[in-house]
């Protein structure tokens, strides 16, 4: 069993910033004071540096099984963990759909014998599959997720009978992907007869536009009221979203929460000239003035999540036109680095920008011991680097597709180590490969 004495650390969790040793014993952390001595354990001093816990990303794309040509929960997860990200949830529009439980516990097995991070997998909701969704175990599934808005067959979930149904019964956390299709159609029909197949990507956001986003989400809020549903919005990119959620209730008593994305918090639609499809996402990328509002709701706590939304493709599926690009990127490996980034900037503070990262994701879900440094929580932590930079570049990335929307930029901080329940899994640039991940449990009824 490993033992690491982690010395010299500067801790930030919880509000707070101390100067402590930290020491892992087996999975756990066994003790945190400002000096100790242990000989049977292995020393790292990490003068000068940041130790965090480690983000629970919520919602990505792994692409198995199914779409490996894209990404596989091996690859995916070895990108996460180099980049401080300790836990994922992933949503069920893998092939086949996650719409049974044999077909759920497929992908849990696949993660157990594969996966380097902490794993959980959303099961999906269809038009007509309420006797599978009621079926699934609170303990250890993460919820269950409604593609409200841009999904393809029977996972396009836009009928509100069919909705009732789910948001009425359902007695877990829901999480929605909301955009009104019926709206998306109508914009979509109006710009493919100005422009044909060589349709500018920068109407991407006025094809799908903040008024879709708005019409689904405020019913989505609605049903949630109504029925007294556990709802998680996703991905937020809209101003006018914001007035839909509460910052006067503690977050372990919200019934409604949300999710903001690295690429909704980095990018505008100023960007889309340059970066073309490879920032084409759903919801779209949108103005300055929505990415504002979404910072602005992260420090006021009308959002309480942020999270990748990680969706690989390849480079040849990305390099078409407006209407055959797929929608989605790849994020996990430099997320955290890119807030911290933002951090730099003044967007929000260290602090904040942690309990988005951890905190409010392991409260947001009840995930059992973890998100937080505390004695006895699994040792699933990150050590950043403040002093040395990284230039993002295609040799250094991990990613199955190959590429990054971050290409070119230089981060001012590192990811310097990652533990995964105390196993040391990210090193000195380098991945320590071993299926380190466990199934994330849930403290839920």
């Amino acid at each position: 069993m490993s033992k690491y004495l982690l010395k010299n650390a500067t801790i930030i969790n919880e509000g707070e910033t101390i100067q402590a040793d930290l020491l892992i014993q087996g999975e756990r952390i066994e003790k945190i004071a400002a000096n100790i001595s242990d000989p049977t354990a292995e020393v790292i001093d990490l003068e000068g540096k940041w130790l965090m816990p480690g983000m629970i990303d919520d919602q990505v794309h792994f692409r198995e099984p199914g779409l490996t040509h894209k990404g596989e929960i091996y690859t995916e997860s070895r990108a996460a963990v180099a980049g401080g990200i300790t836990s994922f949830m992933e949503m069920p529009n893998t092939v086949p759909n996650a719409l049974t439980q044999e077909l759920l516990e497929d992908k849990y097995q696949i993660a157990n014998r594969n996966s380097l991070a902490n794993y959980s997998f959303f099961m999906g909701a269809s038009n007509d599959n309420i006797e599978e969704v009621l079926k699934t175990n609170h303990q250890n599934v993460c919820g269950v997720k409604v593609f409200m808005g841009s999904s393809t067959g029977n996972m396009l979930v836009d009928n509100e009978q069919t909705l009732t149904n789910i948001f009425s019964k359902c007695d877990m956390l829901i999480a929605t992907h909301c955009e009104d299709e019926a709206t998306i159609r109508k914009n979509l029909a109006i710009y493919k007869a100005k422009y044909g197949e060589d349709m500018p990507i920068k109407y991407h956001p006025e094809i799908r536009s903040a008024e879709a986003c708005y019409l689904s989400s405020s019913l989505a809020v609605n049903l949630a009221k109504k029925y007294q549903t556990r709802l998680h919005v996703l991905h937020l990119s809209t101003a006018i979203e914001m007035d839909l959620f509460d910052n006067t209730i503690d977050l372990k008593d919200k019934k409604i929460t949300a999710e903001a994305c690295v690429h909704h918090l980095w990018f505008t639609d100023e960007d889309y000239d340059k970066k073309g499809t490879l920032i084409k996402w759903n919801p779209a990328v949108k103005s300055a003035k929505d990415r504002a509002a979404i910072w602005e709701g992260l420090r006021t706590n009308k959002i309480d999540i942020i999270a990748t939304d990680h969706a690989p493709h390849t480079l040849v599926e990305k390099d078409n036109n407006y209407f055959k690009a797929p929608s989605g990127g790849p994020l996990v490996q430099h997320a955290v680095l890119a807030i911290l980034e933002k951090v730099k900037e003044g967007n929000m503070s260290l602090t904040q920008a942690i309990e988005k990262m951890s905190h409010a994701p392991a409260i947001c879900f009840q995930v059992k011991e973890r998100g937080f440094i505390r004695e006895g929580y699994f040792a699933d932590l990150v050590v950043v680097d403040p002093k040395k930079s990284l230039t993002v570049t295609k040799e250094n990335l991990l990613y199955k597709c190959g590429w990054s929307p971050f290409e070119g930029v230089t981060f001012s901080h590192s990811i310097a180590k990652t533990f995964v329940n105390g196993a040391l899994v990210y090193d000195k640039d380098a991945i320590i490969e071993s299926p380190t991940g466990q199934r994330l449990s849930f403290d839920r009824p």
